[in-house]
């Protein structure tokens, strides 16, 4: 299922296709009880719109969850970053992430894709971090 940046280019590239066909390429589909294919339009057009930065109420004055971009540090000190914040930046499983220290911020760093940092916390005048070589390891006679 496309979101975010990823679902609005391929709606571009599928251009005068049937809505049918786009709803079904961008994985908006799901199977009933009995074995039939539905078509999940509302789903697809609220991540449409969510991936266009508009956002909707759900009719009785709530909004609807939108993107947030905070998370906690686990007690094992790990941070998860949601699939819906990584395919934003067309992360895919098994793609590499530098993480840059900054004063008081950390930066993700796709290794797979450009070079411009997506920065956790928006810094401004961020130092670049120091380069460190790699130790070399010792040959075994």
């Amino acid at each position: 299922m496309l979101i975010g940046a990823e679902l609005v280019a391929k709606v571009l590239e599928l251009g005068d296709t049937p809505k049918a066909d786009i709803v079904r390429t961008c994985g908006y589909v799901s199977t009933t009880k009995k074995g039939s294919e539905r078509l999940n339009y509302t789903d697809f057009y609220l991540a449409l719109l969510a991936a266009k930065g508009i956002a909707l109420t759900d009719g009785e004055d709530n909004e609807v969850r939108e993107l947030s971009y905070t998370t906690k540090v686990q007690a094992s000190g790990s941070v998860t970053v949601g699939r819906a914040y990584t395919s934003q930046i067309q992360l895919k499983p098994g793609d590499g992430l530098q993480i840059k220290v900054g004063e008081g911020d950390l930066q993700l760093v796709p290794i797979t894709a450009p070079a411009e940092p997506v920065a956790v916390s928006e810094l401004e005048n961020t130092p670049a971090p120091e380069v460190v070589e790699p130790l070399e390891q010792p040959v075994e006679p």
